[in-house]
């Protein structure tokens, strides 16, 4: 009895900082991470790291007790051999963007599902998730289609100026 209450007592603050990370997170993926080399997965971790995600291999159950009654509780039904959780608190695309590129590598490695601003996602959808750009490049993008008639505007009145100069 003294030894099943220590072992609860020990799972408890790992439990606890699953979820902390999920609580306010903009996306959760869960990742099916077998058949990565050392190599690349320490790649992806850093990769991860600078895009400030939060990847993290735990076991299933914690998972599971972390995951109960919150958003999150759909992804217990993929909780089955060694699956890791990716979790990013600002950019929603990022966590499915940078594991799908590494997942190329690594065909054995997959994303299972994920929860992206409260919502379930399948495989599939967290697969069509990973190409959506980042913020930054969307806001590029923009950006760059604001400017590009002013600019042509700008050519063209500067053409017309020229030729009245002559």
């Amino acid at each position: 009895m003294a030894y099943t209450a220590k072992k609860t007592e020990e799972k408890r603050p790992v439990i606890a900082e699953i979820s902390e990370n999920i609580q306010d997170a903009q996306s959760v993926v869960l990742v099916h991470y077998s058949g990565i080399t050392v190599e690349a997965d320490t790649e992806l971790r850093k990769e991860l790291r600078e895009a400030g995600v939060i990847y993290k291999v735990y076991k299933n159950t914690m998972l599971n007790f972390a995951f109960k009654d919150t958003p999150c509780e759909a992804l217990s039904q993929h909780l089955e051999g060694p699956n890791a959780v990716a979790i990013s608190k600002t950019d929603a695309t990022a966590p499915a963007r940078i594991i799908s590129k590494y997942a190329k590598k690594a065909p054995t490695m997959k994303m299972l599902a994920g929860v992206v601003e409260g919502k379930y996602f399948d495989e599939k959808a967290v697969a069509a998730l990973a190409t959506v750009p980042s913020r930054e490049e969307l806001l590029g993008k923009l950006l760059g289609s604001i400017q590009s008639p002013i600019a042509n505007l700008a050519r063209v009145l500067n053409q017309i100026a020229e030729s009245k100069a002559e």
